[in-house]
Formats: C-alpha cells, sequence, structure tokens
C-alpha cells in the first residue's frame, strides 16, 4: 500500500533480539506490501547463529544501529498487547484482529509463499496439527517455501504430520499465491499465509481471500471456520512454540546447472518453442509524446490489475504478442482494443493513474505488456517503487503531477501532448502536458536518477544494453 512510499522501515528494540533469521524475513518481505524502500533488521547474534547452521559463519558482519541515529519517526509496537490480526479481502491493508472475524466458514487454506514458508513456520503449524484432523469441509494445503524447507520438514518428520493431518504438499513455488493451482472454489473463502489478497489473484474472481500467520491457518484448518490459534493451544495445553535454529541446515545444489566457460557459453542454442517468442525491437524514446489516454484508474492499482494472473494468463510470460491481450483486462476489457487503435492511427498511448500506481508483485510484464501496446507514458498522483522501476526499464515514462488535483484535468481518450520531453529529461527541466481536447495543461516531475535517464531515453535497458554491445 502507499504508507510505506519513500520510507526505510528499521526494526529495534528488545522484542527483536527473540526474532530468528526466518522470522524476520517474513517481517520484511511484508515491507513490500507498505510500499516501503527496503526493511531493515540488524545483523546480530541471531544472525550468525542462522548463517552458522548454513555453514557460512565467515561471511557474518555485525550490523547495527549508530548509537546516536535519528528517525523521522518511531513507532512503538509493545509485543505483549499483541494478538493475532488478518488482513481481509481484497488487500493486504484490510487488517482486522482475528476475533472480529471469528467463526467465518473456511473452504480452503493454504501455507506457503515466499512470506510465511520457513521451516520456523512448518514446524510451528505442525506442532499445533499433531495428532489433529484437518476438518472435513475444510481442503488444506502445504508449499514449503524452498528445497531446503522441503528437505528440512522431510528430514525432521514434520512432513509426515501434515499428511496425516490430510494436508496436501505442493511444490516449492509461487503457486497458489498467483493463481497457478489450487484456486478456491467459486465464491469460497480461502484462509492463506502469504502477501497479497487483490481481487481475483488467487485464480478465482469471486473468492474471498484472507492473509493470516500459519498459526492462524492451521488452527482455522482444524476448526473449519477461522480460529484464534490460542484458543487452539489452550485446548492441547500447548504453550507458546518456541523453535529453536537448528545445528546445520540440509544443503545439496543437485538442481543447479553450473554455468559454462565463456567460450562454451557462445556455442550454446537457445531452442523455442511455439509459445516462448523473441520480444520486438521497441523504438527508442522520442523528442516528443503525442498521444490518447487509453485509461484512466483510481487510486492503488496493483500489477494484477494491470497484468493479471493465474492459470489462464501465466503460461503465456514468454509470449509477449499473447499475454498483451490480457492488459487490463479485469479493468476495462476494451483497453487493448483501443491502444492497439490508437498505435494504428500514429498516437502514443498514455496512462493517467491515481496514488500508488501499480502496488503489489514486482511483476515486470506489467510494465513490458503495456509497452508492448505502445504505451510510452503514465501520467500518475505516485508510484510503487518496483513498478517505477520496472516502466523504466522498459521505456515507459513514470511521470507524476505536480498538484494532484490536475488529475481531474484528464479523461478518457483525451487527446495529449507532451513537447519536448526528451530534452527536459536529460537536462531535468519540469515537463508539461497538454490536453489538446480541453486547452487544459498541467506540469509533471519525475524521479530518475542518472542511470534511470540513460535506461529510459535509451528505449529501455534491453535496448540500450543491446546498442552499447553493437557500438
Amino acid at each position: 500500500m502507499k504508507g510505506g512510499l519513500g520510507k526505510i522501515f528499521e526494526y529495534f528494540g528488545e522484542g527483536v533480539k527473540t526474532l530468528s533469521v526466518p522470522e524476520r524475513a517474513t517481517i520484511t518481505n511484508m515491507g513490500a506490501e507498505l510500499g516501503a524502500t527496503t526493511s531493515i533488521f540488524s545483523s546480530d547474534e541471531q544472525t550468525r547463529s542462522f548463517l552458522k547452521a548454513q555453514g557460512r559463519e565467515q561471511d557474518f558482519v555485525e550490523l547495527l544501529p549508530d548509537k546516536d541515529v535519528e528517525y523521522d519517526e518511531v513507532i512503538t509496537i509493545n509485543l505483549s498487547e499483541l494478538e493475532p490480526l488478518i488482513a481481509c479481502p481484497h488487500s493486504p491493508d484490510n487488517v482486522k484482529k482475528v476475533s472480529e472475524v471469528e467463526g467465518t466458514p473456511v473452504d480452503q487454506v493454504a501455507i506457503g509463499s515466499c512470506t510465511n514458508s520457513s521451516f520456523v513456520d512448518l514446524t510451528r503449524a505442525s506442532l499445533l496439527l499433531k495428532d489433529q484432523k484437518v476438518n472435513d469441509d475444510t481442503i488444506f494445503a502445504v508449499a514449503p517455501g524452498s528445497k531446503q524447507a522441503l528437505e528440512y520438514a522431510t528430514n525432521t518428520g514434520i512432513l509426515v504430520d501434515f499428511l496425516k493431518a490430510g494436508a496436501r504438499i505442493l511444490e516449492s513455488g509461487c503457486g497458489p499465491c498467483i493463481g497457478m493451482g489450487y484456486a478456491p472454489p467459486s465464491g469460497g473463502v480461502s484462509v492463506r499465509s502469504f502477501n497479497r489478497n487483490f481481487e481475483g489473484r488467487s485464480g478465482t474472481k469471486d473468492a474471498k481471500v484472507y492473509l493470516a500467520s500459519p498459526e492462524v491457518c492451521t488452527a482455522s484448518a482444524i476448526a473449519g471456520v477461522i480460529k484464534d490459534p490460542r484458543k487452539l493451544a489452550k485446548e492441547r495445553g500447548i504453550n507458546y512454540i518456541k523453535v529453536e535454529m537448528p545445528s546445520s541446515f540440509p544443503y545439496g545444489d543437485e538442481a543447479i546447472i553450473s554455468p559454462l566457460f565463456e567460450e562454451e557459453a557462445k556455442q550454446v542454442e537457445i531452442y523455442r518453442g511455439p509459445n516462448i517468442r523473441p520480444l520486438p525491437d521497441f523504438e527508442p524514446f522520442g523528442d516528443n509524446i503525442k498521444g490518447k489516454v487509453a485509461i484512466k484508474v483510481t487510486d492503488n492499482i496493483t500489477t494484477d490489475h494491470i497484468m493479471p494472473a493465474g492459470a489462464q494468463i501465466l503460461p503465456l510470460r514468454s509470449n509477449i504478442y499473447a499475454i498483451s491481450e490480457y492488459v487490463y483486462h479485469l479493468v476495462d476489457k476494451d483497453f487493448v482494443k483501443r491502444a492497439k487503435e490508437n498505435k494504428e492511427a500514429g498516437y502514443d498511448n498514455i496512462i493517467i493513474g491515481g496514488e500508488n500506481y501499480g502496488q503489489g508483485s514486482s511483476r515486470e510484464h506489467a510494465a513490458l505488456a503495456p509497452r508492448f501496446l505502445g504505451v510510452r507514458a503514465v501520467v500518475a498522483k505516485s508510484f510503487a517503487r518496483i513498478h517505477h522501476a520496472n516502466l523504466v526499464n522498459f521505456g515507459v515514462a513514470p511521470l507524476e503531477f505536480v498538484n494532484k488535483s490536475d488529475y481531474d484535468k484528464f479523461s478518457l481518450e483525451d487527446e495529449v501532448v507532451i513537447e519536448d520531453i526528451r530534452n527536459a529529461i536529460l537536462n531535468s527541466k519540469p515537463v508539461v502536458i497538454r490536453n489538446l481536447t480541453t486547452g487544459e495543461e498541467a506540469e509533471l516531475t519525475y524521479n530518475l536518477t542518472p542511470k534511470q535517464k540513460e535506461i529510459l531515453l535509451g528505449g529501455g535497458l534491453l535496448r540500450l544494453i543491446k546498442s552499447k554491445n553493437r557500438g
């Protein structure tokens, strides 16, 4: 969301010392949902312990906050006052106490994704699940977060606890998080330990997806309704489950192919099946942008809105010609047709956006596919950081309204022009967009590093690299 835009979150305090590296990773991973630039924990004895178990203790470097550090803002969290929370449909920031929605019937539960699937999460969930059964009206699946986590769960017997309880084991990967398998039933409720629950992302448009900890997921799978895991623990006589760091982690690189020497690599032939098509050569960034507003969207548009996920669409990731047919498919089914017509008529396509445009997954196709359709600029009130970078990398100008109220000066299919934009960006000058349909104009700004200016004006990163190699 936009609460963390332009901010770096550093976590410190007595409570931090009790958190293992995997637990810290969950918190920092969710920093993306804040819109944060990045999230930081100290490198301390917990870090050393984790690296030692990975056989990498020699890589440990202690990194702590400066003693005289000053922060722009300090948020104090009293850990003794926390209780289980749950993000309700359809946004990671629609957070309530579990007690507020407890008793809601649950059709499906999933533990996994990049966020809550470490050996710590799996161990704690399995101990809650041991000698229990998944509710008859609920299906439960677990996707260990990595090959290492899966191997650890196998060696320690955790996997058996899940299987005996009636859970399904999925492969390590994004899978259900992006709607690639294990989609919820139509209209169903799914409780997931994932990081995003935008509408339709699960692969089922009308599903109601909740985000929660693995403990809440496990308790809900057993009860068949959303349930506070502390109640389950009390019923079973379980106190807080402290998961200790193992002395060593299983490690194997059996699935990794070693890189070839440079001369051997030059001889490698790339085989492309019918669903793998090379990208076209995009034209360089021009001196002026003369186009039409191809779509106007509101605040918090996600990369799932721009480039939907799901089993129907994501298999086309290597086929830009096919996947581009789904851009904004869930928002405006006429967008692709409109964008193609504008492009054929010689117009650039312009997108007008609200606050935090492009939040959510780092899905580069949300920038690449619009670029393929002729989008040359996105003019928004503000941008999510990762999508902003992706737009630059594909030669699409991310421009922001200096006065956010100017957003109201533009409507769908308005003819617009941004003159001398290349020279303005090159020389760090203001940019002005004129609405030829209404006669109004708005001043725009941009947040580009010198490197990003080079990439954007070079027509995108791929084109820039190719041009340098040819030179």
